[in-house]
């Protein structure tokens, strides 16, 4: 397509030279023509004027006008002479002489219309006086606009003496001829340019309508940085070696949104946007990811792997530092940033920028207003080349091999077993267990995903009714939201009423919560067939305490995080313990997450948790 373009513009472009060049050449011939005509009669009428000049100076001894004047029949015989010269193109011929007072006065004149002896004629004394003066023939182009004028001067000189001056004053048509032949050309030349003129005009405004509805089409309006649709555009071009990639994500951004209203959370991301902006150069390149996310693609400059690092930082302690003011509203924000720094490890820049969004994921999960990169991201890479497709995880599906593993809960004094977690798992022809990190996603909000809660919701009941105990199963708030899965899980409950209450469905508490009012109804609905709800990953990031005021919990897991350093953090000994006394105030049901060893088995063991899981204890398995 490019090249047909150039190719266009070349023949476009060589148009209008030969254009151009024409009509510079026609307007050239023209004036050639004229200074060929001119010289052709300038040349007669030097020879008519030498003529005249010669027979004056042969017949009057000294001044011509005191002569005449003497003698008019001497005047009437060389002014009869002048006469016969006299023509259609040389129209004028007559001989003046200057008086004392510097004018000039007729002696000689060959024209029909005869002037009066000594009459005198207004003329150009400057060019006049130059040939009378220097002795020396004198040209006078006189232009008028349909005949060309040209009065040719000779000076009679007498005894050395400039005693009068020949005059002939002659036109022809023939550069009007010319003139006239040439016009319409001329005309056609002058509507051609214009037509190309407008061309052009109208080129120039297309491609700067063009280039605006490009600009516009490929920018956020809000904030005026790049859109998702320019993304596309960049991913088919950018070499992602020189680049490190950033995800940036304003924290608790629909508390903003919640609280101040739309147009405060619309100032805030104007307001960061261009902070982020600032903060980085013209080879960088920032994106309106999606709501209040932004992702950004940072020029390396240098082999070091921080320097994003550093960028973000930058980044991230101008917004924590800034006061956000709008109408009379003083807000202070944070940023939780996630980064890629060697993308060129992953096998598409598509899964470098989801390991980005990865690592944005743990920085929020870790408290938000926080930085996080990976130290190995060819290990990184790996995994994520181990991805599956949605077409995989549907041929699992179709062919029996989506199965889960269950690992043991245990009451925290008995150390007995009180329920189980169901853990979805893909299983490969071969053998191998494919974890859900790595196909969860690649079908998340799909029919395909729709297809695998049921059938683990139908593999749960199933054990239910086997083992009659409690077990778990893990969905996101996003699935209670979604109609078609509540449906689903409505269905399910219905199809197995008498094994509902053995079931326990754990949501992800850093999850942000949307939709709050269809939150409570779904999960009431769901309560009424006996299933008891669960909030998983209690303590990781900033933990939303109204959570307890606003969903029906039964039971509360409180995060790894905390409960993996235990022994050793008296911070997160506190924590714990603080989460525990709180859920025995309201009667919820405690669960420690990550007890890996016996030290954190034994200092979990006096805090007032009621039940524990981690691979100290069991480690997932495929039965029980």
């Amino acid at each position: 397509m490019k090249h047909i373009q150039k190719l266009y513009a070349f023949i476009f472009i060589s148009i209008v030279l030969a254009i151009a060049y024409l009509f510079i050449s026609t307007s050239h011939i023209q004036t050639t023509l004229n200074k060929n005509v001119e010289s052709i009669f300038i040349e007669g009428a030097k020879s008519f004027a030498q003529n005249i000049a010669d027979e004056i100076q042969n017949k009057i001894e000294s001044d011509p006008y005191r002569e005449f004047k003497e003698n008019p029949a001497l005047q009437k015989s060389i002014e009869h002479s002048l006469s016969i010269i006299a023509n259609k193109t040389y129209k004028y011929i007559f001989v003046l002489y200057r008086d004392d007072f510097g004018n000039y006065r007729y002696l000689l004149d060959g024209s029909k219309d005869k002037a009066r002896f000594n009459q005198r004629l207004s003329v150009n004394k400057e060019l006049w006086n130059r040939a009378y003066n220097t002795k020396q023939s004198h040209i006078i182009n006189q232009k008028k606009l349909d005949n060309l004028w040209i009065t040719y001067l000779k000076p009679v000189v007498i005894q050395g003496k400039t005693v009068a001056i020949v005059a002939i004053d002659f036109s022809t048509e023939l550069p009007q001829n010319i003139y006239h032949a040439i016009a319409p050309l001329n005309k056609i030349f002058i509507y051609i340019f214009i037509a190309i003129g407008m061309l052009v005009l109208i080129l120039i405004y297309q491609a700067i309508r063009s280039m605006r509805i490009k600009k516009e089409s490929i920018t956020d309006p809000l904030t005026g940085v790049y859109n998702r649709n320019y993304l596309r555009d960049l991913l088919n071009q950018i070499n992602i070696t020189q680049y490190q990639i950033m995800m940036i994500d304003i924290d608790h951004f629909k508390r903003v949104n919640d609280n101040y209203g739309h147009k405060t959370g619309d100032f805030i991301l104007e307001s960061c946007a261009k902070m982020i902006q600032d903060e980085i150069r013209d080879e960088d390149i920032l994106i309106r990811f999606g709501g209040e996310e932004f992702l950004l693609f940072i020029k390396k400059s240098t082999t070091e792997d921080r320097f994003a690092y550093a960028v973000a930082e930058r980044i991230r302690k101008g917004v924590e530092h800034s006061y956000f003011n709008y109408e009379d509203k003083e807000l202070q924000i944070t940023l939780s940033i996630g980064i890629a720094c060697q993308p060129e490890h992953f096998k598409s820049i598509s899964l470098a920028i989801k390991h980005a969004d990865e690592m944005l994921y743990r920085a929020k999960r870790a408290g938000r207003n926080q930085v996080i990169t990976t130290q190995n991201e060819t290990e990184a890479a790996v995994l994520n080349e181990t991805e599956k497709s949605i077409n995989d995880v549907k041929s699992a599906l179709e062919e029996g091999r989506i199965i889960c593993f269950f690992q043991a809960i245990f009451n925290a004094q008995t150390q007995t077993v009180v329920k189980y977690e169901a853990l979805v798992r893909l299983k490969e022809r071969d053998g191998s267990i494919v974890p859900p990190a790595h196909f969860l996603e690649s079908i998340m909000y799909t029919n395909v995903y729709n297809d695998l809660t049921k059938q683990v919701l139908e593999s749960v009941f199933s054990k239910i009714k086997e083992k009659q105990i409690q077990i778990s199963i893990n969905l996101n708030f996003s699935d209670i939201l979604d109609k078609k899965i509540f449906d689903l899980i409505i269905k399910e409950l219905e199809e197995h009423k008498m094994l509902a209450s053995w079931l326990i469905i754990e949501l992800l508490e850093y999850e942000l919560i949307e939709e709050i009012e269809i939150i409570q109804s779904r999960l009431s609905a769901i309560k009424a067939y006996g299933v008891k709800i669960a909030i998983d990953d209690f303590g990781s990031g900033y933990s939303n305490y109204s959570i307890f005021k606003l969903l029906p919990i039964d039971i509360l897991k409180i995060d790894g995080s905390l409960i993996k350093d235990i022994d050793r953090s008296q911070t997160s000994y506190k924590v714990a313990h603080s989460i525990a006394l709180l859920a025995r105030e309201l009667k919820i049901t405690t669960v420690a997450e990550f007890v890996h060893s016996k030290e954190v088995l034994e200092s979990v063991q006096t805090l007032p948790i009621d039940e524990l899981q981690g691979f100290y204890l069991a480690k997932p398995a495929a039965s029980f």
